[in-house]
């Protein structure tokens, strides 16, 4: 990795920084199959996918039980971290939960009601690392906002990594399957023999489980298609270089396609990130996956000409998480808009929020954080608006309305209002 600079990034460098995405095309086509598989033949497909892509024959789907023992079977020091994230998690997500208003002016009283949908799904991923943080993101937020029935899929195992389990319990789900990859987001979207279908499907996955995340959008409704992880480090000449390369290497070991930055005005910082990088890295246990990361086309370090045109590149980019280090991080997170979720200051590491500051991890990916938010409550509810108009309400009104009504050629509208005035 070296350093570069962004006024010399050609239009191909900056198309691979700025426009990136999860790789879901490539595999929208298989996708497709498994998913309408699933909807057609239900258990059957899911059975047959769990050998073929997990190498595991599945008895029955349903481990809600095998999560409850889990829980109280783990070391207590588990048990307490789990507790510990859990409640902080609870606590910021309950602050976010909508209330009822209404207001009257002029004889129109307005509201706006709120209302939890009935079911929710969450996806928590396993495979090559056991996610019980994702647990407790998904599930908490969901009952937080009053969903009645939340569900849980994560996939099969001869042995269920029992902290995931545990994590998924404490979170409160509702019922817990072992079923993985877009098999798992079809059975949540359209429901079989053994599984209930939802009406939201949420949670991190791999890019199998973004694409049929995508596929079942608008038969269910869900939270985001998010790629892999991403950091944007922005820091002046005050930082530590030590602490910025370990927080580029924190989002490199979740994947090889990773996106990891270090933008600064500094030259010096720059080298010297450049330098920590490599040395941390090959103190990692997962340094294979941190260096094929490391080596994306989206990631790098970059020297910016200036601060301001540092947080410009940090705007454009619009990562997953923004980490600022600096001698004034407000000031600098002032000119940002764009960004799932931000971290200031020497002690406010990503990992905090991955795991039990209490905000949430599931974050827009590939720059939709220009257009989309993370997880939170408002994921789970719908609102409705509600008014009550007096007849003199209405009459201020009705010349308006009768007005408007006729220029669009819609008689009837203009008179659903005059009827009302009639002797």
């Amino acid at each position: 990795m070296d350093v570069q600079a962004i006024a010399d990034l050609d239009p191909d460098q900056r198309r691979a920084l700025f426009e990136r995405d999860a790789g879901l095309e490539a595999i929208r086509e298989d996708v497709r199959e498994i998913v309408d598989r699933v909807h057609e033949e239900g258990d059957v497909a899911l059975r047959e996918f769990c050998r073929e892509f997990d190498d595991v024959e599945v008895g029955n789907f349903e481990v809600t039980d095998a999560a409850e023992r889990a829980y109280e079977q783990i070391d207590d020091d588990v048990r307490e971290a789990i507790e510990t994230a859990a409640t902080n998690i609870r606590e910021f997500h309950e602050r976010q939960v909508p209330e009822d208003w209404d207001t009257e002016t002029a004889g129109r009283r307005l509201g706006r009601r709120f209302y939890p949908l009935d079911s929710a799904g969450v996806y928590v991923p396993g495979g090559t690392a056991a996610y019980p943080s994702s647990a407790l993101m998904g599930v908490i937020p969901a009952k937080v906002a009053g969903v009645e029935h939340v569900v849980v899929a994560t996939p099969p195992a001869e042995e269920i990594n029992p902290v995931t389990l545990a994590a998924i319990h404490a979170a409160g789900a509702d019922a817990v399957y072992q079923v993985g990859g877009a098999q798992a987001i079809a059975a949540m979207a359209y429901g079989t023999e053994s599984i209930t279908g939802v009406d939201v499907i949420v949670g991190p996955g791999n890019r199998w489980v973004t694409a049929a995340k995508a596929e079942v959008r608008g038969d269910v409704k869900i939270d985001m298609l998010a790629g892999p992880s991403e950091v944007l480090v922005l820091a002046d000449e005050t930082a530590d270089p030590d602490i910025l390369a370990a927080e580029m290497l924190t989002q490199a070991e979740h994947d090889p396609n990773a996106a990891v930055v270090t933008v600064t005005d500094d030259a010096d910082l720059a080298e010297a990130v450049v330098k920590s990088v490599d040395e941390q890295a090959s103190e990692r246990e997962r340094e294979e996956i941190v260096r094929e990361a490391l080596a994306n086309e989206a990631s790098g370090v970059f020297l910016a000409r200036s601060l301001s045109e540092a947080t410009l590149f940090a705007d454009e980019f619009a990562a997953e998480h923004l980490y600022v280090l600096a001698d004034d991080e407000d000031a600098l997170l002032d000119r940002i808009e764009n960004y799932g979720s931000a971290f200031l200051g020497e002690y406010s590491p990503v990992a905090a929020g991955d795991y039990a500051s209490g905000t949430n991890h599931v974050l827009p990916t590939d720059g939709q954080a220009r257009l989309a938010s993370g997880l939170s409550v408002d994921t789970f509810v719908r609102s409705a608006t509600v008014q009550r108009l007096s007849r003199d309400g209405l009459s201020g009104l009705r010349e308006t309305i009768t007005t408007l009504a006729t220029e669009e050629g819609l008689e009837a509208h203009a008179h659903s209002v005059d009827v009302r005035f009639e002797d």
